[in-house]
Parts: C-alpha cells; sequence; structure tokens
C-alpha cells in the first residue's frame, strides 16, 4: 500500500466547503476513483487546531499513483485550482510505504 497525506489550514468561512470537496465522497476522491488502484480518501479533523485537516490518500503502490498522476496533470492542476481558495495553506506532509515491504511487493512481511 502506498499512502499521500497533505495538511491544510482551512479559512473558516470555506470550512463546510472543504469538507465536502476533500472528504471520502468529495470531488478529490471522484476524481482519483477513476483509477482502479486508488483505495480511498479519509478527511481527518484536528481536534486541539481548529480549522486545521490531513487528507490520507490510500493506493495499492506508488507506481499506480504515479502513474495516475502522469496520465491526468492537466485535471489534478485543474482541480487543485478550483478548490485553492478554501484554504488559507496546503503541505504535502510525505509519501509512505508499508514499513518492511518491498517496493513493488503487495505481499506484507512475515511476523
Amino acid at each position: 500500500m502506498y499512502i499521500v497525506i497533505w495538511r491544510y489550514r482551512v479559512d473558516p468561512a470555506q470550512e463546510a466547503k472543504f469538507v465536502k470537496a476533500y472528504g471520502p465522497k468529495g470531488e478529490w476522491a471522484k476524481f482519483f476513483s477513476s483509477a482502479k488502484d486508488y483505495l480511498g480518501t479519509e478527511l481527518l479533523a484536528d481536534d486541539e487546531r481548529p480549522g486545521e485537516y490531513v487528507t490520507i490518500d490510500r493506493w495499492t503502490d506508488e507506481e499506480s499513483y504515479s502513474n495516475f498522476l502522469g496520465e491526468h496533470e492537466a485535471d489534478y492542476d485543474r482541480l487543485d485550482r478550483r478548490f485553492e481558495a478554501l484554504t488559507l495553506s496546503e503541505s504535502r506532509v510525505g509519501a509512505y510505504g508499508v514499513a518492511g515491504q518491498q517496493k513493488g511487493s503487495e505481499s506484507f512481511p512475515a511476523k
């Protein structure tokens, strides 16, 4: 599994629109769902800092994620610009594979 995490600070006046667009049934999830290797999105709200959120996008592997972005770059950029006004800031936290799992392998390590 491959996971991409983004952090956002959201304009308080735009929170409802942000949650709708970035949630598991929002526009971003709909966009990614055209890929067979997309496994879903979670939207988490920070309990201690109102207006701060993270998204967790799950993919089967890094290659599938990279290929999707490469094939849909213009659409990705268009969607990103469309929702830019909803946030005060956004930053990519990182992208992660399952620890101990070899790149390109879909099996999990033995315990």
